[in-house]
């Protein structure tokens, strides 16, 4: 009975010996993986060189690429964006080249400055040959008198498509002006909402009466195929 209890005594700690062990590798292994997911903030200062001199682009678009995180400089052209190890940041500017910048998978710290240069983009257009008329009075005559091509009518009409157009809104990058409107309009309706809880449509009264009006409409009703 002695020299069973002894071996169940061994054993046991054996087994225990080895739930240690894996304990503190499990643990070692999830706390390599937190670090490598932990969150680095990117921060620095969108900039061109124009004749030997710097000069700063407000409201740059900074996004993470193959997600939908997207932020935008401020006045000063500043950003701040936070990423993981391995991520793309891409920078745009209209008129300018897109930069790259992968943050390094075995950067240690939680802090990186990057000043960005962008560079110029250089569009070439075909030529064009611009003639003035000799008043606004000989305009009218000779517009009427003009015999559109049948191509010029289709190209013109293909420019005008409104898949056309949605395809040149998502390629056409934003201006300043955009991303500045943008950017304001958001600190304005945070500051508006500071301190309390933004409010929700569901319980806006006139959002319910557009949706009883849309209802007695028959907005919500299948139409049928003719």
């Amino acid at each position: 009975m002695r020299k069973l209890g002894v071996y169940y005594f061994v054993s046991q700690f054996r087994m225990l010996r080895y739930y240690y062990l894996f304990f503190l590798l499990n643990t070692a292994a999830s706390i390599a993986i937190c670090q490598d997911n932990s969150l680095i903030q990117v921060s620095g200062i969108i900039y061109s060189i124009e004749a030997d001199k710097i000069r700063p682009l407000p409201y740059g678009e900074v996004s993470i690429k193959n997600t939908f995180r997207v932020m935008y400089g401020n006045e000063t052209a500043f950003y701040s964006i936070a990423a993981q190890r391995g991520d793309t940041l891409t920078f745009n500017y209209l008129s300018y080249e897109e930069e790259f910048f992968i943050v390094p998978q075995n950067y240690k710290g939680d802090l990186i400055t990057l000043n960005v240069k962008l560079k110029q983009d250089t569009i070439y257009l075909p030529k064009a040959i611009i003639q003035a008329w000799p008043s606004k009075e000989h305009f009218r005559p000779e517009f009427l008198a003009m015999e559109v091509e049948e191509s010029m009518y289709q190209i013109a009409m293909a420019n005008l498509a409104k898949d056309r157009i949605q395809e040149l809104m998502l390629l056409t990058s934003k201006d300043g002006t955009e991303n500045a409107s943008l950017y304001l309009s958001q600190q304005a309706q945070k500051y508006y909402y500071a301190g309390q809880i933004k409010p929700m449509n569901i319980m806006s009264p006139l959002a319910w009466m557009e949706f009883f009006n849309a209802w007695k409409r028959g907005d919500f009703k299948k139409k049928r195929k003719k």
